[in-house]
């Protein structure tokens, strides 16, 4: 039996709270993030903790259905869950609560809680940041949010030749899919194969499919696990993966102009072309993106997933990304210094709050002084009265 009397203070596993100095690191990357989006035109949205399952649940958020906390709302008996990821949320947005036609563009910062993690130590209660673009099909709109992807992710100070950027694109296994002609049951087998990353499995697979598929297109499709590297990969994939039709030349030419473009705006990055990452396969439709550090860790992620729109009764083409403020924070070479605080010590007498109201409006952190041993002991600069009226000085020691 558990000993209440130490345990009953413990959080659940994988659930994390922010003392002061990491707070202060999180809070200070949020609001950078909602300043650099503003100067790229997003507008800030902040969904709700909870809504209604059956719309939390919709579209893209239907893989989220076994990391999602469910409950029931006591005024009408409706179920109810918290949400696990943000991004079904704002595609709700977009689709109702804005219904926009022209582009629209939307970021985020905000809590999510996930009742399982997708790996040991991962946080169930991150603090998420991202965005979204919504009514725009090409590939402007997918560069504009990978290069805001790094931006973002540039904001902690890591050093960006340090980052790689993976790029791929599910059109290129979606078009090899459909040349091939594989039954449902095939396609769903070699797909498992390729996501567990097994080669085996997948030539096993290869060889079982019955007729009357495509052999060459199946070949072609054993050989995209193979096919990850620096971009120059995408001139041996046009050689291999030619008969995979135009779809699959498409998602081709699409990651060659995504390469290009981002030799231009971030080229101290490094680039790794991946054609076997099905990742989010189920709800993409286009080019995938993530940046990882130094370690191979991921820090954003993201991709096109025209699709999500449509579960809300409103079609929109739609690309974005998303990633947790903590480990942008944990990025930091050095932690920031901490403004230094000033003392005022009698902040009734005549004129000291509107002295230390003018502080506090230039930026200054003023913290008034309480009558017990030891506070303010730390502090080095104090607010007093003056000839002239009120100065800040170095404290004199006692």
């Amino acid at each position: 039996m558990k000993d209440l009397g130490t345990d009953r203070w413990r959080l659940p596993d994988g659930v994390d709270e922010g003392l002061p100095a990491d707070s202060r690191r999180l809070e200070h990357l949020r609001r950078r993030f909602i300043d650099l989006g503003a100067a790229w035109g997003f507008e800030p949205v902040m969904p709700p903790l909870i809504e209604y399952l059956d719309s939390l649940l919709t579209g893209t958020g239907e893989v989220l259905d076994l990391q999602t906390f469910k409950l029931i709302d006591q005024d009408d008996g409706r179920a109810l869950g918290v949400r696990a990821d943000m991004t079904p949320q704002v595609a709700r947005i977009d689709a109702h609560a804005l219904g926009r036609d022209a582009p629209t563009r939307l970021l985020y910062t905000g809590s999510v809680l996930k009742a399982r993690t997708d790996a040991a130590g991962d946080s169930r209660n991150p603090l998420q940041f991202g965005a979204e673009l919504f009514g725009h099909a090409g590939l402007q709109s997918d560069l504009e949010m990978c290069r805001l992807m790094l931006e973002s992710v540039l904001l902690c100070g890591i050093d960006a030749s340090t980052l790689t950027l993976s790029l791929g694109h599910v059109g290129v296994y979606a078009g090899l899919l459909e040349q091939a002609g594989c039954n449902e049951s095939d396609g769903q087998t070699l797909y498992d194969a390729m996501v567990r990353g097994s080669a085996p499995d997948v030539e096993r697979c290869i060889d079982a499919c019955r007729e009357p598929c495509d052999r060459e297109a199946m070949q072609a499709l054993g050989a995209l696990p193979t096919l990850r590297g620096a971009p120059a990969v995408l001139d041996t994939a046009r050689r291999v993966l030619g008969i995979g039709g135009p779809r699959t030349v498409r998602a081709l030419d699409t990651l060659d102009a995504m390469v290009e473009g981002l030799a231009r705006s971030h080229p101290e990055v490094a680039v790794h072309v991946d054609l076997g990452d099905l990742r989010g396969y189920r709800y993409h439709t286009g080019v995938l993106f993530a940046v990882h550090d130094g370690a191979g860790d991921p820090l954003a992620r993201g991709g096109r997933y025209d699709a999500i729109g449509e579960a809300f009764g409103r079609a929109r083409p739609a690309t974005g990304f998303s990633g947790e403020l903590a480990r942008l924070a944990a990025c930091q070479p050095v932690p920031r210094p901490e403004r230094q605080a000033i003392l005022l010590s009698d902040p009734e007498a005549d004129g000291a709050w509107e002295a230390a109201r003018a502080l506090r409006a230039q930026g200054e952190c003023v913290i008034f002084g309480l009558s017990c041993d030891g506070d303010g002991a730390d502090i080095e600069r104090e607010l007093v009265r003056s000839a002239t009226g009120w100065a800040v000085r170095a404290r004199i020691a006692s």
